[in-house]
């Protein structure tokens, strides 16, 4: 019996790019959803796969992208909070502000899909004690924003030097934004959140074991704009290490990953957004029969349900 994992897309529209770029006209909340969603929802659909998408709530409140997301529910996708505003500097807010925050996001959600969201992600992969803090008092079954890598603020710097207008205040926002150093040294297996005598399930973006460098869908493309072979190499050798190891694989896409520049103009700076759409497709879906032939794609939900009801070995760090 092949091992699960867990297979998630952060729905991050083209205006919430825009904005952590700090690019004018993202105001706007120009949107990429109808073009993106269902082509994301064919590829997914042709390996009958049903996976997690963190929803942003400002897009679940904006009409024009509702039939996307109606879409991704009719398909059968767990629908998850990503935030209201998906502002990366959550540990600047306030316990009030954060409140505010995720609440508005799952109501917007919910009011659109009918479905209440059991799990959340930082945007940017922003996470502290207070967020932890209110995802238990509102119920949820599991946090996923952290990425244990050390290459966080190197790709910080990018970001800054392709943002050289940035105002210092606005850098200052984004001073954590994809993580600092020591988030390398984070588990790379499931764990509790141990807050006094409550607990939620956190389950990290997974990393390369021992080294901690990306193994996300977007940094496999960035790779194989260099070379495809390099990078499918790469993911076969992590995938062997997990399985190897005992670490659960929790998979990360994002709707660039089935983007070109040609097609979003403003991202063209992304990684591996001058591959063209259809190559990018192409490499997709041999990371993709990699994935099928050695594990079983489930949603994060219904794997926070598996840890609970066979109460698998999953350690408690305090916060």
């Amino acid at each position: 019996m092949k091992p699960e994992v867990t297979l998630s897309l952060d729905l991050d529209n083209k205006w919430s790019y825009m904005k952590i770029h700090g690019d004018k006209g993202w105001e706007d909340f120009p949107s990429y959803l109808d073009r993106c969603v269902p082509r994301i929802l064919e590829v997914l659909r042709e390996r009958n796969w049903r996976i997690t998408f963190f929803i942003v709530g400002k897009d679940a409140e904006i009409s024009q992208n509702h039939e996307a997301i109606y879409q991704i529910v009719s398909a059968g996708h767990e629908i998850a909070n990503h935030s209201f505003n998906h502002e990366p500097w959550l540990h600047l807010y306030s316990e009030k502000e954060l409140m505010d925050e995720i609440s508005r996001a799952e109501e917007a959600i919910e009011k659109l899909s009918g479905i209440k969201p059991v799990g959340f992600r930082g945007p940017g992969y922003s996470i502290s004690p207070s967020v932890l803090k209110i995802l238990l008092q509102k119920g949820y079954k599991y946090d996923c924003s952290t990425f244990p890598t050390f290459i966080g603020p190197v790709v910080r710097l990018f970001y800054f030097l392709k943002s050289s207008k940035m105002p210092d205040e606005e850098k200052h926002k984004r001073e954590r934004l994809f993580g600092v150093f020591s988030d390398g040294f984070q588990p790379l297996k499931p764990y509790f959140w141990q807050l006094g005598d409550r607990k939620i399930l956190e389950i990290p973006v997974t990393t390369f074991p021992i080294l901690k460098t990306p193994i996300h869908v977007s940094y496999l493309l960035y790779l194989a704009e260099f070379s495809e072979s390099l990078a499918i190499a790469y993911f076969k050798s992590a995938i062997n290490l997990l399985k190897k190891l005992g670490i659960h694989f929790s998979l990360l896409l994002h709707p660039l990953d089935f983007l070109s520049g040609e097609e979003v103009h403003e991202l063209k700076f992304f990684p591996a957004m001058s591959m063209p759409t259809a190559k990018k497709l192409e490499v997709l879906n041999r990371i993709f029969d990699l994935l099928d032939n050695s594990f079983t794609v489930v949603n994060i939900a219904a794997y926070a349900d598996k840890i609970k009801t066979e109460k698998l070995a999953v350690r408690a760090i305090d916060e």
